[in-house]
């Protein structure tokens, strides 16, 4: 029988229950769940609402309780209405009326609200760990390929000379933002609702800077109605997640891009691939093209989220309840996919003479020899029009910029000496640019170095 069935004369319909139940999905919160109780009944005893002896009893127990379910010598009731019921009443079967004293003063309304913030803090830990993990691989390939010149590109036509690393050194400061988000996120979420009960509060004389303190929390929250009816930190948490999934689907078209015959600048490992059921030659890139697809799922999740608490009035409402499969299967696929690309990346092989091939078409100098004029003392408007025209007759002969003779140079300006050559050579243009932020070896390997100092003070 329930425990709210005193108000009750029928018991409630077996597919409406099953339909009520969340049993099956806020299970995972039963560390939680026990972790605020545990604080619970230790204000309880500290403020004499219930007798000392009383809260050690239970304390005793709810330990005795959450190590039996890690051990696997207790499992969960997939009968019980919620993780908060289950527990409830596992405690009340091993130490009798005592625990029926645990819900003093509380209500599942701030139960829950504490545990999904306790959780999504756990959680939001463990993602920072892995996106410091992955940084530190995008470092790790940055440093191995600083001198390894690739096209740059601009609505994916090839553009400027850059390096790899510094192609890298991007998708780990997309990455750091992230760390940075979720950090903010747990800064937000890191307030205690416990306490507020139902939504008003209870006139026993409880201590929530205790229960904070308990739970590190940094304060308790500064209005009832409003800690059991926020789920802000809910969407905080989906919306960082979205951002992630956002830069892990970049990262994985390009690679996906990259290991295409059409460019072939990276190849990964057999571990990280597939094969085709019936092209013998195929090796596909898998793991990325689901990483992709993913990212759709945990966007329409915070869709969902969203929409779901748009029309919510103050206070508490069993709408709530569908924020949990949500953020959890966020989280699940966002962890999974980070957890898969960082191994895959680090035995990703780079083909740097392909880079470096590909850097020798398409013009990407181009920039730079309109750049030398200026430094010569044309205008840059025409120095751009120069050298649009010379792009324009080299590639009506089947030439590069580096293949054009200086009397060719010179039909179009005096200004043109043998030095446009060395201007014009691709190591040149990206050992030149040391420009903060740009992509010259020793401006990357700073970043890199930076980076890395940022990455041991997280």
């Amino acid at each position: 029988m329930p425990l709210w069935a005193g108000r009750f004369k029928k018991e409630l319909d077996s597919k409406t229950n099953d339909f009520n139940s969340s049993i099956k999905f806020d299970k995972r919160m039963y560390k939680q769940d026990i972790q605020g109780s545990i604080a619970h009944a230790t204000m309880l005893g500290n403020q004499k609402i219930i007798d000392a002896s009383e809260s050690e009893k239970i304390i005793k127990s709810l330990k005795e309780i959450l190590v039996d379910l890690e051990n696997g010598n207790l499992e969960i009731d997939r009968n019980a209405e919620d993780i908060h019921m289950f527990v409830e009443s596992e405690l009340t079967n091993r130490i009798g009326a005592t625990g029926k004293r645990l819900h003093t003063a509380r209500s599942r309304n701030d139960q829950v609200a504490v545990d999904i913030r306790l959780y999504l803090r756990d959680e939001a830990y463990e993602i920072i760990s892995l996106l410091k993990e992955l940084i530190e691989v995008i470092i790790r390939k940055a440093a191995e390929n600083t001198k390894t010149i690739m096209p740059g590109y601009t609505h994916l036509q090839r553009a400027q000379p850059i390096t790899f690393a510094h192609h890298m050194m991007a998708y780990a400061e997309m990455f750091m933002r992230d760390i940075d988000r979720m950090k903010d996120v747990i800064k937000r979420m890191n307030v205690n609702p416990l306490g507020s009960c139902a939504l008003a509060g209870t006139t026993h004389n409880i201590n929530r800077e205790l229960t904070s303190e308990l739970l590190g929390f940094d304060s308790p929250c500064n209005n009832s109605l409003d800690g059991v009816s926020d789920r802000d930190f809910v969407l905080e948490m989906a919306s960082t997640l979205s951002i992630i999934m956002v830069h892990m689907s970049r990262f994985s078209e390009e690679i996906i891009l990259w290991c295409s015959w059409e460019f072939k600048f990276v190849e990964l490992d057999d571990a990280f691939s597939t094969g085709s059921s019936i092209m013998p030659q195929k090796k596909n890139p898998d793991i990325t093209e689901l990483i992709r697809g993913k990212s759709g799922r945990v966007f329409g999740h915070l869709t969902g989220l969203l929409t779901m608490m748009k029309g919510q009035p103050l206070a508490y409402n069993k709408d709530m309840q569908e924020d949990k499969e949500a953020i959890f299967d966020s989280i699940d696929n966002t962890k999974m996919c980070i957890y898969t690309f960082i191994p895959m990346l680090d035995t990703m092989k780079v083909i740097k003479e392909n880079m470096e091939n590909a850097a020798k078409k398409g013009f990407i100098n181009a920039t730079d020899c309109a750049d030398y004029l200026v430094k010569k003392g044309l205008p840059f408007r025409e120095a751009y029009k120069i050298t649009g025209t010379i792009v324009a007759y080299a590639i009506d002969n089947n030439k590069t910029l580096d293949t054009l003779s200086l009397e060719e140079y010179k039909q179009y300006s005096s200004l043109f000496d043998k030095d446009i050559y060395d201007a014009i050579d691709l190591i040149n243009c990206v050992n030149l640019r040391t420009s903060f932020g740009g992509p010259a070896p020793s401006i990357v390997e700073k970043h890199i170095e930076m980076l890395k100092e940022k990455l041991n003070n997280i």
